[in-house]
């Protein structure tokens, strides 16, 4: 990896004296001469009669719903600053989620601001970083210029992609700073426009709009369903990607398959949506195991929760637990089976005008009665699921809802959320399951580190629900047979 030039002076490497530097010539090794040369001699690559991008109209009724929602409020939404990994090294950049679903732009350093005017509603303003500048040679001796980095697109570029006006993010501070009337921001993405709002903004105001924004999220419209459905359909593909290679998994490890999948994930879309849990034997019982270093096993199951996010940053999260040698024994074959059957009632109660609880509640009513019927707990089930018994063994919630976080608007309040009745337009995920821990003494040793999980991506519609991750079998047969026609 190469190095970038550094000022002879590090300990005044704060931005504005590196900006001072860069116009001084202050580096290592520039000569007068490369500096002027570095100047000229470059092609125009202004992009001109760019079309919008594809949910641009989206992106614009969402602002006209935030201005209504804050009348009178300057309203701020940062995309996030680069984070460091190690040294000078940083991760892969991942715009904010409020950013980008009012803006459909993915830019680091990117801020978008809501201006109110007097006539009401608001003007919105989307700063970003500008080309860099070869004048004063940043493009080239800066770590973020674009001859290391990569081209950005200019403000004039990025105006038309986006249907928002555009202006330089470095001015924004002090704009800010200098603003009067109320304000409110979404925290925890970009500390320098914090401090400049620092006299100015409460924590309280500031949450109601995270809070807002988490909420309108949770009715997702015609893009956004067709983004969950492309993520569904990459992330089916990188589920057969894995079965294909299992062999090759067992004679390395679990991250054989993290890698097999990540393949497909960077391949079709963006990322990841999360850490992929690529869990083979008793790892199975560890909810978000993402360590992903154990041994694969021939006659162990592997529990595979993994989602692809698309270029729009829309995920899926769709779980199945595989046979690794391709056939279920019988008992993994009987709790596999009845975690199947939890799900499906907890699908079948997913529909408009349901409360949100009952698909939850629909699924642990079958594990409870499953538990109870193989001796593992003292029925009767009602009894089992009013002292919530059940939850040794079932751990976690069914489901939550999805869309460009793993777990989506998760800052809405429970009476918007998990207090409410379900509508179209809502995808959730149903995903019920039973860990029996290695070390727990309370079963049979035979049933101790099996741990099965099934999850599925289900669209709420105006007559019922869509399951979107159907392209992967559920039943144990079918998986079985769809298992064996891959690895054949």
């Amino acid at each position: 990896m190469a190095e970038e030039l550094t000022p002879e002076t590090p300990e005044e490497s704060t931005e504005e004296q590196a900006i001072k530097q860069r116009k001084n010539g202050l580096y290592p090794g520039v000569s007068d001469e490369l500096a002027e040369n570095m100047k000229s001699g470059w092609a125009d690559t202004e992009l001109r009669d760019l079309a919008p991008i594809a949910q641009a109209d989206k992106t614009a009724a969402r602002r006209a719903a935030l201005s209504a929602r804050f009348p009178g409020e300057r309203l701020v939404i940062p995309a996030g600053k680069l984070k460091t990994r190690s040294n000078d090294t940083e991760y892969a950049f991942r715009a904010s989620t409020e950013y980008a679903y009012l803006t459909g732009d993915q830019t680091q350093d990117g801020v978008l601001v809501l201006e109110p005017v007097r006539a009401g509603g608001h003007q919105a303003t989307i700063y970003l970083l500008p080309r860099s500048d070869r004048e004063n040679g940043e493009f080239w001796l800066d770590g973020q210029g674009e001859l290391w980095v990569g081209r950005r697109h200019s403000l004039t570029e990025a105006e038309q992609l986006l249907g928002v006006p555009a202006k330089d993010v470095r001015e924004l501070a002090a704009e800010l700073k200098e603003a009067t009337g109320p304000v409110r921001a979404v925290r925890g993405h970009d500390a320098g426009i914090e401090a400049a709002l620092t006299d100015k903004v409460t924590a309280e105001r500031d949450e109601e709009l995270r809070v807002y924004l988490s909420e309108a999220r949770l009715i997702k419209d015609d893009f956004e369903v067709a983004e969950l459905r492309k993520a569904c359909e990459a992330t089916a593909r990188g589920f057969e990607d894995v079965v294909k290679v299992l062999d090759k998994a067992e004679a390395t490890s679990e991250r054989y398959i993290e890698g097999t999948f990540f393949l497909r994930a960077r391949v079709e879309g963006n990322d990841i949506g999360y850490g992929s849990i690529c869990a083979a034997g008793p790892h199975a019982t560890t909810l978000h195991w993402v360590r992903n270093d154990g041994d694969v096993r021939s006659g162990d199951l592997l529990l595979l929760d993994a989602g692809v996010e698309t270029n729009e940053l829309y995920t899926a999260d769709i779980t199945r637990t595989l046979p690794i040698n391709g056939r279920y024994t019988e008992l993994q074959r009987k709790i596999y089976d009845a975690v199947y059957e939890a799900q499906e009632a907890g699908i079948a109660a997913v529909k408009p005008g349901a409360a949100y609880r009952d698909f939850h509640d629909a699924a642990q009513r079958v594990l409870a009665e499953k538990l109870v019927e193989w001796g593992l707990v003292e029925g009767p089930v009602e009894r089992v699921l009013e002292l919530g018994l059940q939850r040794r063994w079932t751990l976690h919630g069914t489901g939550h809802m999805l869309g460009m976080d793993v777990h989506d608007c998760a800052a809405a309040r429970t009476e918007a959320y998990v207090d409410t009745t379900l509508a179209p337009g809502m995808c959730l995920t149903v995903e019920p399951g039973l860990y029996f821990q290695a070390d727990d003494l309370t079963v049979p040793e035979e049933y101790r580190g099996i741990g099965v999980r099934i999850e599925d991506d289900i669209l709420v519609t105006e007559d019922g629900n869509v399951n979107l991750s159907d392209a992967l079998p559920r039943r144990s047969e079918e998986v079985e047979a769809w298992m064996a026609g891959l690895k054949g």
